[in-house]
Order: structure tokens, then sequence, then C-alpha cells
């Protein structure tokens, strides 16, 4: 088990990793807007490793949406319609005021039609590729808190504090590296599809900024990998090292396993039809409590969801158990970063330490997280639900 002295050493560590502010990077940086940061990012191609990233997104947002496979074929009939418990009127409720706060042209801005597919249209770095939709920090006070007011009625009250946490988290970042201009608390850009109703299908996004998830509790997935077998812990670790040259295999963006924004998450930004085989350890073959292990992990990564749409997540999960696969990467230790994946038919979560991108930590580090939930064969943005409604 991890030690409360464990987990406060972690989240100090990244002092000794402040950058110097008074190099070119950080001063021309800390004069330039969000806009005009992206548009010094396009003339300059630089960093090139992230530059030559973002043509392969191009690429791949032309592609028709599909969805994450294990082989290239959707399984089908996994998602239906139901009534899962949530407000509804209250989150109609919410955008409607919003809606009500906008000038004509903001309206414009901020509505996307239904199927529009600028729901793929997110990704991680700080740099302002796509400035779709309002950004909150272009507009008001009072018009931002009342988006902020959308996601306390769509979010559970926990799943609303780590959003709002993760955003002063990104402000923190911005405020420490000189940077407030690009990254801070509004550095968010929201999108509304369709049109806000309680029976018929509508969705809104908040993206765009550097932080949108604060670390999850360690505790859980350590207790999971430490506790399995030893020939159960080497079918689950796929790789040893957090570098291995065996992610970087062909040099090609599209296909290799790792690449400088994502690291080793495998469905990362506009990865949406990306054929990913299970890997790992089958969670059916876990006693009772690393599967209940396995649940509390993936609660972490929907508890956004209202608890009654969460219990019905998690009781989807449960009953894939049979094809789902646990896989990691790295040691497993108590000072050990690490990548973990957990992938079933109908939803992947992926953790991962990265190394620095304002801070100068070469190597993965445990205060440095990315995590990404998925919804695979066609789930994801709603597509599978959207398509049965359209269909009926």
């Amino acid at each position: 088990m991890i030690s409360k002295a464990t987990d406060l050493k972690a989240s100090s560590e990244f002092r000794q990793y402040l950058p110097d502010l008074s190099i070119p990077r950080f001063t021309t940086a800390k004069e330039q807007d969000a806009y005009q940061y992206a548009e010094a990012f396009q003339k300059t191609k630089a960093p090139s490793c992230i530059y030559n990233l973002s043509e392969v997104w191009k690429e791949l947002y032309r592609e028709p949406f599909k969805g994450v496979t294990t082989d290239g074929n959707i399984i089908p009939s996994l998602f239906e319609k139901q009534d899962e418990g949530v407000d509804i009127k209250s989150i109609v409720g919410a955008v409607e005021k919003v809606l009500d706060k906008l000038s004509p042209e903001e309206k414009q801005k901020v509505q996307y039609p239904i199927d529009a597919r600028e729901w793929r249209a997110w990704s991680n770095p700080e740099f302002l590729l796509r400035p779709f939709g309002l950004r909150l920090e272009d507009i008001s006070e009072d018009k931002a808190l009342s988006i902020l007011d959308v996601l306390k009625a769509a979010f559970s009250p926990q799943g609303y504090d780590k959003a709002i946490a993760a955003m002063r988290i990104n402000h923190f970042q911005g405020d420490i590296c000189n940077v407030l201009k690009v990254m801070n608390k509004y550095s968010y850009n929201f999108l509304l599809f369709g049109t806000p109703s309680t029976t018929e299908p509508w969705g809104f996004s908040l993206r765009m900024g550097r932080h949108s998830n604060p670390p999850h509790r360690r505790h859980s997935r350590f207790e999971l990998m430490q506790s399995l077998p030893t020939d159960e812990q080497k079918k689950a670790v796929v790789l040893k090292d957090m570098y291995d040259p065996a992610m970087n295999s062909t040099g090609d963006l599209v296909k290799d396993r790792w690449n400088p924004d994502d690291q080793r998450h495998l469905c990362g930004a506009f990865r949406d039809n990306r054929i990913v085989p299970y890997e790992g350890v089958c969670v059916s073959s876990f006693t009772e409590k690393q599967k209940q292990l396995v649940l509390d992990i993936a609660g972490q990564f929907v508890l956004y969801l209202p608890y009654s749409a969460r219990q019905i997540r998690l009781e989807q999960m449960r009953s894939h158990f049979d094809s789902t696969y646990f896989c990691w990467i790295g040691g497993y230790g108590d000072n050990d970063s690490y990548y973990f994946r957990i992938q079933s038919p109908v939803i992947i979560t992926q953790f991962d330490h990265h190394s620095g991108v304002f801070l100068t930590n070469k190597e993965p580090a445990k205060f440095h997280t990315h995590t990404i939930v998925r919804t695979p064969n066609g789930g994801d943005y709603g597509f599978a639900l959207r398509k049965s409604h359209v269909d009926s």
C-alpha cells in the first residue's frame, strides 16, 4: 500500500523541475494570448514533434467516424436507450440560461448540428488549434459562470468538484510558468450540439484546456496490480520500460503506440477509429476482490457521471468481464511511474504518467498524469445512440 508520505512527496516533487522563465520560450509566450500562441506555433512549426503530430491529426480528423475496436469490426447492439435517472430537465434549464445570456454572435459560435464533426475536434496540447465554440476567457465572468452551472447540473457533485479542481490546476501551472494568457482557469471552449431537449438527442463539450483531469487516487490500481499472482502480473505487463523501443517500431505517427503528446495512450485525440487489440490478462480470472478493484478504478474515471448513471455504467462493465482485459507498462513498485489500460467492449480507461511539457522532467513522473476514457464500438460522442434514434 502507498503511504501518505509517498503521496505528499509525489505531489510536491514537481518544484525541482520548474523551468527557467528567462528563456525566449517563456518571455515570448508571456506576451501572447491563446490565439497568438497558436499562430506562432503554426508559423514556426515548433516544437516539430508536436507540429508533425498535429499534421497527422488533420488526416485522422477527415476520416468518417467508426469507433475504436479490437479488430476493425464493431460489436453491434451494445448500447440501448434507457432511463439512467439523470435530471435532464435541470441540465436543459442550465443550458437555456446560458443561451439567454449570449449575444446573437456568441450563439452562432457555440451552436453546432447534433452530427457535427466538431464533436471529435479535441486535443490535449495547450495550442488552440481548432478554436471552435466559445472560449470562457473571451466572455464575461457572468456568462462563464453560467457555463460552469451546466457542468454542475450535468455532473455528480464529486465530478463537478474534480472538474473545477482541474481548471484551477491549469491556472496554477499557467501562473508558475508565467503564461496565464495561454493557460488559466478559463482556457476552455464550450460547444453545444443540437437543441437542448428532454426527449431528443443533444450534447455539449468543454475542451481545449491543458488540464482536464487531476490525478486519481493511486491506491486501488497499485493494490490490484500488486495483488495479482506472479504469472498474471507477467501477463499484465506488456512492456517493462516506459520508453520501450518496441513502442516506436516504425516511426509512423499513425501506427506506432507512442507519440510525444499521447505518449503511451493508444486512444488519444483523433484516434476515434483506432484498432486496439486486447492485451494483458482477462479480468474474468480475477478474484471477487480484484474484480471490485477494477470497478473501483473505473469508477474514478466515470466519477463525472451522476450516481445512478455511474452505477449503470459500472454494471454494464461488470457484465462484460469475460471480455475485459487489464494491461500495464512500467514497474509497479510504490515509486514507479507506469501506464495501465482497462479495456472492455463498452469502456476503455487509460492512465499514463508523462514527461514534462512546461516542467523539465525528461522521465515520466507521478505529478504529471493523463487519463482518457473511451466508449468503443461506436459509443464515443453518443454516436451509437444518436444513430439508433435516427434509425428508429
